[in-house]
């Protein structure tokens, strides 16, 4: 993924969306509390930005892109038609994904005591607006752009 917006657009515009990105990602954090962290990474694994402590941001990224694919394929496979999100619990909180676009992922880290519901609510939200950043820095460059 990293690669394929170095091709389609400038240096300064991929720091500017890297940049955008880590700001949604700190947004929806404040936006939620008991929210650990979270990343947006590419559906092919790559790590596209992230805001997590004490996880490992890129095999988390892997991850992700792994859990997506078997989600993928079970709303598929289950005429339950495009994947949206899914939400893992565990004993000590929770891993929710959601599709950002056609080409990402946003994965969240809860503590237990999170409001699920609002977890949904602001995260989805969130992974508009970034399909929406994403499909923005995609457009093909004006050539007349300098940047």
């Amino acid at each position: 993924m990293r690669r394929v917006l170095k091709q389609r657009v400038g240096r300064r515009q991929l720091i500017a969306l890297e940049t955008e990105l880590l700001a949604e990602l700190r947004a929806v954090k404040q936006r939620v509390p008991h929210l650990a962290g979270g990343l947006v990474a590419s559906v092919d694994g790559l790590l596209v930005a992230h805001d997590t402590h004490g996880a490992e941001p890129s095999g988390l990224a892997a991850m992700t892109a792994a859990s997506l694919s078997l989600a993928q394929r079970l709303a598929d496979t289950t005429g339950q038609g495009e994947f949206r999100e899914s939400l893992v619990r565990g004993e000590h909180g929770y891993v929710a994904t959601y599709a950002a676009g056609g080409s990402c992922v946003l994965a969240l880290l809860a503590h237990p005591d999170v409001n699920v519901g609002r977890l949904h609510l602001e995260a989805r939200r969130s992974a508009q607006r970034i399909a929406g950043l994403l499909s923005d820095s995609l457009l093909p460059k004006d050539p007349r752009d300098p940047t």
